[in-house]
């Protein structure tokens, strides 16, 4: 079973995972941003847009960060996957609120 990374607070987006691997996964290693775009077989800016949060994780960078960190793709997709919801929630707002809720949907 996977696990869904969600903030304790509504109010506070989740944390990117781009933030992760800039301050804690590249300290630790103690590797550049171009070392660690090779490592990952990935352009130097497309890694930049993923450390400054303006990219996403895809399912193909999760598998590689999983891969390279040992930790699996589900952490890395499932971190994008709780801030992609919450920004979805925030755009949304009162049109997601008045959408009625029915059950059993499926």
């Amino acid at each position: 079973m996977t696990e869904v990374f969600a903030a304790k607070r509504a109010d506070r987006e989740p944390t990117h995972p781009g933030v992760i691997l800039r301050e804690d996964v590249l300290p630790s290693l103690g590797v550049t941003v171009t070392e660690f775009a090779r490592m990952l077989d990935v352009g130097r800016q497309q890694l930049h847009r993923i450390l400054s949060g303006d990219s996403s994780i895809s399912p193909e960078m999760a598998l590689k960060l999983g891969k390279l960190c040992g930790n699996g793709p589900e952490f890395w997709i499932n971190m994008q996957v709780a801030v992609d919801l919450w920004r979805a929630r925030k755009e949304l707002g009162a049109r997601l609120d008045a959408i009625q809720e029915i059950r059993p949907c499926a």
